[in-house]
């Protein structure tokens, strides 16, 4: 007699919901997999492994401005063609000719000039033994660092601030009610992307945005639509999960503040630092796929067109994959798929990590005993999450 298996359900649009709950674990401990009021959710690290890899499943962000009401326009052109969402041919070529301007040689240059940043940003406020982590750090540090690579003026962090958090609001439920100020804060960066990309052809320098004007493997090359679709993605995405992936990391390392001493202590190991928090408390909370053919995975069947997330962050706090689940800098550890994985794996991972190695190394230098200080505020525990804001404060080492 065959016993039917129990699948859990997982209501992922209720307010409450929230990934480091104890019903999300639950599920994840009573099978690999759960059904969601969106499709369906991949719990396990193992199963994560798997199928983010597998190419039955696309992309699954593609059809977001479809499904929301979004049919044409700015915003619309710009996200169904830009690489985070682009799949086969197009996706490999643009990918391909991208990837040497983010290797990892050509970001460690820009080492000591991060160093100079952060030390600068911090400080600025170091003296008052308190401060908002995301107004006065984590956002002016991730939009200079993007200034840095792409030569864009640092003066104008601000700006690029508020356009990177103007176009983010496309990725919520409002999409349609903010498309006015989306598609003007993305005019407002086409702006800046189509200047840097006529400079560099005009007048080439040692810098990332030349690498990517000048790439061209095979006798193929970008356009100027791809490379300014590509740096308008670089500056969005690169400014927004920093910024939340730094608040959560500090968040994580209040809730273990042994490991924080122990990265004063041994700054070497902030890189495993930037590993532990994204493992354990990723501000990309979700990946999304969408199955390209009807889809069957041992008791898994999804038809065509079904939502498919990999929950990252349920899997990579699995005790199956991470006996010892918390937070420890000192250890190696399974891969994690905070930076998503697959052919879709971050292409900036390499700078994301070092810039928030030398955030996490110099902040833990000059101050301990860091505790909340006001109210704070976070976004929804689900999908793309981090503080809002966060106002701590601290004593001075």
């Amino acid at each position: 007699m065959s016993t039917e298996i129990a699948v859990p359900y997982l209501d992922i649009s209720d307010p409450s919901f929230a990934m480091h709950s104890e019903a999300v674990r639950n599920a994840r401990e009573q099978h690999w997999y759960a059904t969601t009021n969106y499709g369906f959710a991949v719990l396990r690290h193992e199963y994560v492994s798997i199928l983010l890899k597998d190419t039955r499943l696309s992309q699954g962000s593609g059809k977001w401005p479809d499904h929301n009401g979004v049919h044409s326009g700015l915003f619309h052109d710009w996200w169904t063609k830009c690489l985070l969402v682009l799949e086969g041919d197009d996706h490999h070529r643009i990918r391909r000719m991208l990837n040497p301007a983010f290797s990892f040689r050509h970001i460690e240059a820009y080492v000591p000039r991060f160093e100079k940043l952060a030390a600068e940003i911090v400080d600025g406020f170091i003296d008052n033994g308190e401060f908002e982590f995301v107004n006065d750090f984590a956002e002016p540090y991730a939009t200079r660092v993007l200034c840095i690579l792409t030569g864009i003026p640092e003066s104008e962090w601000p700006t690029i601030a508020r356009i990177s958090s103007s176009i983010g609001l496309a990725l919520g439920i409002t999409i349609k009610e903010d498309l006015p100020e989306v598609e003007s804060a993305l005019a407002e960066l086409y702006g800046y992307a189509e200047a840097l990309i006529a400079d560099r052809q005009a007048n080439p320098r040692d810098d990332l945005v030349t690498r990517l004007v000048e790439a061209n493997r095979d006798g193929d090359s970008l356009s100027d639509d791809e490379l300014r679709n590509a740096l308008c993605l670089l500056i969005f995405g690169g400014m927004d999960t920093t910024r939340n992936q730094l608040g959560l990391g500090i968040q994580t390392m209040m809730r273990n503040p042994d490991q924080w001493e122990l990265l004063a202590k041994h700054p070497e190991l902030a890189r495993n630092a930037v590993e532990e928090v994204m493992r354990s408390n990723p501000t990309t909370t979700w990946v999304t796929r969408e199955a390209v053919v009807d889809f069957e995975y041992e008791d898994l069947h999804a038809p065509a067109g079904s939502t498919v997330h990999f929950f990252t962050q349920v899997s990579g706090n699995d005790p199956t994959a991470y006996p010892n689940p918390g937070i420890d800098i000192t250890v190696e550890r399974a891969p994690h798929y905070g930076f998503g994985g697959g052919m879709h794996h971050c292409l900036g991972h390499f700078v994301a990590r070092m810039d928030m190695a030398i955030a996490f190394r110099t902040l833990s230098q000059r101050m301990t005993n860091i505790r909340v200080n006001g109210q704070d505020e976070w976004m929804p525990d689900s999908g793309n999450t981090g503080p809002v804001r966060l106002p701590l404060a601290f004593d001075k080492r």
